[in-house]
């Protein structure tokens, strides 16, 4: 190999270490392998693991009608679905060599587990309220923050300037998601919009209520998950969770935590039981109505404290407003099914009536609309 040749080679080695952008195009678009690609740090399992009833006839699962229904899943782009009634498995199924002790990767379902945690810091006493200020517990951030609550934050009306476009190079989420240094890039953020007035899904939103969480507790993001949430809830595999950098040690909050299909399935769980995990209330029961109610009109309630309504066509269709402009009518707070859900198709989905828990793990969202089709498997179970 020629000098030169050295030379290239050595400087695209250099990019891709200091710069998001070279990882960006060396990397591209977002995938289920990226938990191997990034730097993270463990989450470790507690000593008694919790285990669901394992399928005794699979008789006992209806299917929708929809023909070859593993086929429509297998086509899709699913990696793992996972339904769970009354604790007992009712179907599992995983595709293209994933397994049950397979990490997947749970992209944005993430921010619906830094949700509980602010829960549980604010009945900890290590957050006042949702109405204190962010600067409260970020201070190094530009004084444009100075209106924005944690209120606002977290249900994504903060008013910051945040790209989520994930096919820009250059825009915020590229940096989030590939740069190296998380707390640079969030300490440039500012606020060009009016707080509390509009809805607008930005994740940095999440990376910012990771950073106040961190300040409040004093405590790193994943040590204060494995204690208060992955342990206590006895998942049965160590998971991880990803970070900036080595040096820096990060964590993504707002998209990175990897772990296996039956623990989220777990965590799901918690929330169908209201916080409650087998007499031990580990999230407060208030937090989780409060959470899930989908109430706020600003988000046309469709989006609520880092979780998704399930809105099926069927929704839609009783809608009195625009499609576009979605505006149910005020949900039956807090016990209409709900969902958290990732930008491949990661999706955890929760039907309090119907006691049902779905995980429904991908590469890619496919044809499929998923909405409908868990509320059918609900119905039909």
């Amino acid at each position: 190999m020629k000098l030169q040749h050295y030379l290239i080679l050595f400087s695209f080695l250099l990019l891709l270490n200091s710069c998001h952008v070279g990882r960006f195009f060396y990397w591209n678009f977002a995938d289920t392998g990226d938990l191997e690609k990034f730097e993270s740090v463990p989450i470790q399992k507690g000593e008694t693991p919790f285990l669901f009833k394992e399928i005794q006839d699979t008789q006992n699962f209806t299917t929708p009608e929809i023909n070859d229904f593993e086929n429509v899943l297998e086509k899709s782009g699913t990696t793992a679905f996972l339904v769970i009634k009354d604790d007992q498995i009712l179907y599992e199924k995983y595709f293209d060599e994933y397994t049950k002790a397979t990490d997947h990767p749970s992209f944005s379902v993430s921010k619906s587990f830094v949700s509980a945690l602010i829960g549980i810091a604010i009945q900890e006493g290590h957050i006042t309220s949702l109405e204190d200020p962010i600067r409260k517990y970020l201070p190094e951030l530009d004084h444009s923050f100075d209106p924005v609550t944690l209120a606002d934050v977290i249900n994504m009306q903060s008013g910051i300037k945040f790209s989520e476009g994930y096919f820009n190079p250059f825009g915020e989420v590229a940096k989030f998601y590939y740069g190296t240094n998380l707390k640079k890039y969030v300490n440039k953020l500012k606020v060009n919009e009016t707080p509390g007035v509009r809805w607008k899904y930005k994740s940095g939103n999440t990376q910012l209520l990771s950073l106040a969480l961190e300040s409040a507790t004093q405590r790193p993001l994943h040590e204060y998950f494995q204690e208060k949430i992955w342990q206590p809830l006895g998942m049965e595999y160590d998971a991880s969770w990803s970070i900036d950098s080595k040096k820096h040690q990060t964590t993504k909050a707002f998209c990175c935590l990897n772990a296996r299909t039956r623990d989220y399935a777990k965590f799901a769980r918690l929330y169908l039981k209201e916080g409650n995990w087998n007499g031990a209330q580990i999230i407060p029961k208030d937090w989780v109505e409060k959470t899930t109610s989908f109430t706020d009109k600003r988000s046309n309630y469709r989006y609520s404290h880092h979780w998704w309504r399930n809105i099926t066509k069927e929704d839609y269709k009783k809608s009195t407003e625009d499609t576009t402009k979605l505006q149910l009518e005020e949900a039956k707070a807090p016990y209409v099914d709900y969902q958290a859900r990732g930008i491949l198709g990661q999706f955890m989905y929760i039907n309090p009536e119907k006691e049902i828990v779905i995980i429904r793990l991908g590469d890619k969202f496919g044809s499929v609309n998923w909405a409908t089709l868990f509320r059918e498997i609900a119905t039909l179970n």
